[in-house]
């Protein structure tokens, strides 16, 4: 499995997730990060679809935000083309932090990027973005229950995407990699 994000704070995560030893006993997991940070998720899902192609690879995903109040640009284009070649999405809306938020406390109203980011960093005790991410570790059950949550609440609800807003992706990925 090979997964593509261009944030560091994702990939943080992500590595402290590949160190588990049920993740690491048990999935082949490779982390691409963008080295100039900042790719739309448009180009995130184009490089998956490449390196779907090789033979060593099962499966691809993508973790990025959605970003508010600006989102980014051509986000349903980015899902759709996923879909259409079976590449896993981790969506964050608005951003990364909120699925670091639901690892301390349920958060159900609508939230732009900088408070998020805000209140992840008061949360977690982190400055910057960069996290220790060992302490989320244990709290990752919480944060998929109330992530979990929350999709429901925008399925029974009719809100989609992208005004699905707070939501996360990321206990996808954690099923996809054996880490829930």
């Amino acid at each position: 499995m090979v997964v593509f994000s261009e944030g560091e704070t994702e990939c943080e995560y992500i590595e402290a997730l590949m160190r588990l030893p049920d993740v690491a006993n048990n999935t082949a997991l490779t982390l691409e990060i963008d080295p100039d940070r900042g790719l739309s998720p448009l180009t995130l899902v184009q490089r998956a679809v490449e390196r779907l192609k090789e033979p060593e690879v099962n499966e691809c995903w993508c973790v990025f935000d959605v970003e508010w109040p600006q989102n980014h640009a051509k986000l349903a284009e980015a899902r759709s083309l996923a879909r259409s070649k079976n590449i896993g999405v981790a969506i964050s809306n608005p951003c990364f932090e909120l699925w670091l938020i639901l690892h301390y406390e349920s958060q159900t109203g609508f939230l732009d990027t900088s408070i998020a980011q805000r209140r992840s960093q008061e949360l977690g005790r982190y400055k910057g973005k960069h996290i220790d991410a060992g302490p989320y570790l244990s709290k990752r059950h919480v944060a998929v229950s109330r992530a979990d949550a929350l999709e429901t609440r925008h399925e029974h609800n009719n809100t989609t995407f992208p005004h699905d807003n707070p939501s996360s992706g990321m206990p996808n990925l954690l099923r996809a990699i054996g880490a829930v």
